[in-house]
């Protein structure tokens, strides 16, 4: 039976031994009020590392590694002021892959800290608003620590029984919130371009943010819509309630939205309280390949740093910041491309710095994210270019066309080389 205590008294010590690994739950399920004590206290017990795939709160900054050293998959949220000062220790790994990473104890974890909502009638606690890889982090982890918060809502997918929580810490505050980020005209003209992809009965995996809402804005005409997705947010619930997100045509999980973690405000959280039109999933059924290829006309939208004229994303790096990460981009890429009827976009700006430095380029400054191979479709303001199944001399010609006028120029001189040799 679980030791139940309030955050005022709770001793991580008593928990927690020298070196220990801690697996921290992410995004809007992160556990703020565990991460706070870990701060305060893990100094005093020493040695002790911690993983969190992405965090939003901003309780991670560089005098946390004072208390605990931290690793993540990238600088994704919040995340990347630790990255800068040099105090975060990236792993590059598709997000399918962290949830076997921890099961295979490659990522270590003899603590979990998760995040959950109050129990059921069975005395059952819903993981709340993010699944993912923490499921496989309690199941590995020796000690359970669990924050039950009583605004978290109870959203449907596995769930937690109260024996497996060790130490139960019960809270009443308002979990992380990530705003929505105000759309531009450079969104909007993004946003134009990538909707023309989805048509009626389309399954949608996406993201947070400027672009991937501005899409979402413009599908207010079609019809019976789907969602497949590792991340939500709040355009979810407009679609849904405009009649346009119904599930109704997915082969599998009709009816219902599948997803991994919702990232959003209040209004998401209440809407998905209880809400059988949506369930949660681990990172297993989320990104896994096998799920993904039963579903046709599969839409996945992504983003990118920077791309080159053959096709090679780059998502994580910027020269020699790290601002970015894997994630799951490459797991949907591939769906989407492979999908019958689907498409697989990356979706960024032509340019960057008010248009100092253009974002299609002759050469990645930083990892070839997702491989030219695997790329389907990438827009810009300027257009889309389809490169599925284009000649390297074709891509070049493609990808210049919606480059900033300013830069098609050189990025032209740039490309002659490869169309001259034909790779």
């Amino acid at each position: 039976m679980a030791e139940l205590t309030d955050a005022a008294r709770l001793d991580l010590a008593r928990w927690l031994k020298p070196g220990d690994r801690i697996v921290i739950g992410q995004a809007c399920g992160e556990p703020t009020t565990l991460v706070e004590a870990l701060i305060a206290q893990g100094a005093a017990i020493g040695d002790l590392s911690a993983f969190i795939a992405t965090s939003f709160s901003g309780l991670f900054v560089p005098a946390t590694a004072d208390s605990f050293a931290l690793s993540s998959m990238g600088a994704i949220g919040l995340l990347r002021a630790m990255t800068k000062a040099g105090k975060l220790s990236v792993i590059p790994c598709h997000v399918s892959q962290v949830g076997p990473m921890i099961e295979a104890g490659i990522i270590g974890c003899d603590v979990a800290f998760v995040q959950v909502s109050p129990a059921d009638a069975d005395g059952r606690h819903s993981f709340g608003l993010s699944s993912d890889h923490v499921q496989a982090a309690v199941a590995k982890a020796r000690v359970v620590v669990a924050e039950i918060n009583d605004r978290v809502p109870f959203t449907y997918g596995e769930l937690l029984p109260a024996a497996r929580i060790d130490c139960a810490v019960h809270v009443s505050r308002p979990p992380v919130e990530v705003a929505a980020a105000a759309i531009g005209e450079t969104d909007m003209a993004i946003a134009r371009h990538a909707a023309a992809y989805i048509g009626d009965g389309a399954v949608l995996q996406t993201g947070v943010g400027a672009v991937p809402d501005a899409i979402l804005r413009l599908l207010r005409d079609r019809r019976d819509l789907g969602a497949h997705s590792g991340m939500l947010g709040e355009g979810l619930v407009d679609l849904v309630e405009a009649g346009v997100l119904t599930n109704a045509r997915k082969a599998i999980d009709t009816g219902v939205s599948i997803n991994g973690a919702l990232i959003g405000t209040r209004r998401l959280y209440d809407w998905a309280h209880r809400n059988p039109l949506i369930r949660m999933c681990t990172t297993g059924y989320t990104h896994d390949a096998a799920v993904l290829a039963r579903l046709e006309r599969l839409v996945t939208i992504n983003s990118a740093m920077e791309v080159d004229l053959t096709g090679q994303v780059n998502a994580e790096q910027s020269g020699s910041a790290y601002l970015g990460g894997t994630g799951g981009q490459v797991d949907f890429v591939r769906a989407g491309a492979r999908s019958p009827g689907g498409r697989s976009i990356i979706a960024l700006s032509a340019t960057a710095r008010a248009g100092a430095i253009s974002k299609i380029v002759a050469t990645l400054s930083g990892p070839v994210t997702t491989a030219r191979a695997d790329v389907d479709v990438i827009v810009t303001e300027y257009g889309a270019a389809e490169l599925k199944g284009q000649t390297l001399a074709e891509r070049t010609r493609r990808m210049v066309a919606i480059a900033h006028p300013d830069y098609r120029e050189q990025l032209d001189r740039d490309a002659f080389a490869i169309r001259q040799r034909g790779y």
